[in-house]
């Protein structure tokens, strides 16, 4: 969240910031609201002072034995009460609503962030690798898995509903095989690697930013008030929610976890096959770092430099997008996407994304550091993901396609295949 006090500061630019990113968001009358719990607080206080006062003097009466004088006070002191009681309550109320308005204003915007309403404004900052056009006709990552048997969505349709699926054999292996390089490259790069729960309490994602604005994606545990995260970034930041932290040198965090999202109001989109799946798995990077913007920008670099890495071991044409303004995650100061070429559909299809959140997120979770004069300050996060899977066997599977049927395995993966070189059906 932003400080209460910088949004008084600088009201026109939050709401200037919320405009653009087209989120409903009245700073005028969050304001209003502070000021009202502002005034409220100190009648409180004014009271409380009084009723103080009054508690010394009826005491002081009953010693000097003053009873019918005592007998007033007390009287005058129960009313004071009454309306002091009375008073609180509506300062509860005030400063719950001025809470509730707080989660709900969005964080900066970089100077550097496109203009935009959708991702179709989002701009291309660079690509790698060209999309070939193949010499036969391109099948798609479902007739490929199916015909290879990758891949059974029926059966997972069977069993979980809409949007489920069931990976087979080589179709597994895959799934689990990028997973594993990614969680290697991240190890080469020094991130410390976690197995973190999924299962997280409500707070949790309150203090990542993921509530109240993303409480219809999660899915909610009945017992309990627990909810299935949608990524790592959730326990990976929450784990450190009220600490202070040695930032000496960034923390460097990695997990690759099973992910849950309800998919609501994506209704009848990229609804067939992998793309959009209420279950996937996840290996995420977050780092934690010094409230030092260029420090947070050439992290933001890095852990997208990671992604491509992968990307590239994959053999994968993708690109690099600056997202705009109004497909900018209300959390994110700063946001790049990987989209990944996909044949099938004839288009880049988004498969990473990277965030710099400044101190919005540790500011909610309460992350702090002493900086080099022993002040306490609120940290940075950033977070990027290394690799969403079943999505980008999308890519490996139809890139990588042959004209025979049979998929080759880029060489960097093969280790991780038992060496093998090609998915082709088995006799």
């Amino acid at each position: 969240m932003l400080d209460i006090r910088m949004i008084r500061e600088r009201a026109n630019e939050v709401q200037e910031a919320a405009d653009r990113r087209g989120i409903d968001c009245d700073i005028a009358k969050l304001l209003e609201i502070e000021e009202g719990c502002r005034q409220r607080r100190a009648a409180v206080e004014a009271m409380r002072a009084e009723r103080n006062a009054r508690s010394a003097l009826i005491a002081s009466l009953i010693r000097e034995g003053r009873k019918s004088e005592a007998e007033k006070e007390k009287a005058a002191a129960a009313k004071l009460t009454d309306r002091m009681t009375a008073d609180e309550a509506e300062l509860k109320r005030l400063e719950d609503e001025r809470d509730r308005r707080l989660l709900e204003v969005p964080n900066w915007i970089s100077p550097d962030t496109p203009d935009g309403t959708t991702d179709e404004d989002n701009v291309e900052i660079r690509r790698w690798g060209e999309p070939t056009a193949a010499e036969f006709p391109v099948k798609s990552h479902v007739e490929l898995g199916e015909e290879l048997d990758l891949l059974d969505l029926r059966r997972g349709v069977k069993v979980g509903g809409s949007r489920q699926y069931v990976l087979k054999g080589p179709g597994l292996m895959l799934h689990r095989a990028v997973q594993q390089m990614a969680l290697d490259l991240l190890d080469d790069e020094g991130f410390t690697l976690l197995d973190v729960p999924v299962m997280a309490k409500e707070e949790a994602f309150y203090a990542t930013g993921f509530f109240p604005v993303g409480l219809d994606q999660a899915y909610r545990l009945e017992e309990g008030g627990h909810y299935l995260a949608g990524t790592a970034e959730v326990p990976l930041v929450a784990m450190y929610a009220g600490e202070t932290l040695d930032l000496t040198e960034p923390m460097r965090l990695a997990a690759a976890t099973p992910c849950f999202r309800s998919e609501v109001g994506k209704a009848g989109k990229d609804v067939h096959g992998l793309y959009r799946v209420h279950q996937f798995a996840k290996v995420e990077q977050v780092v934690i770092c010094r409230a030092d913007p260029e420090l947070a920008d050439q992290w933001l670099e890095r852990i997208l430099a990671h992604a491509e890495k992968l990307l590239r071991l994959l053999e994968l044409p993708y690109r690099v997008v600056a997202v705009c303004t109004g497909d900018l995650s209300y959390k994110n100061y700063k946001q790049y996407d990987i989209e990944t070429w996909m044949p099938s559909r004839g288009a880049y299809g988004e498969t990473h994304s990277a965030s710099n959140l400044l101190d919005f997120q540790a500011r909610r979770a309460g992350i702090r550091y002493r900086d080099d004069i022993g002040r306490l300050r609120y940290a940075y996060t950033l977070n990027n993901t290394m690799a969403a899977t079943p999505r980008i066997l999308i890519p490996l599977l139809e890139n990588h396609q042959q004209a025979d049927g049979s998929i080759r395995v880029p060489e960097a993966l093969r280790p991780y295949m038992r060496g093998m070189g090609e998915i082709r059906l088995q006799p």
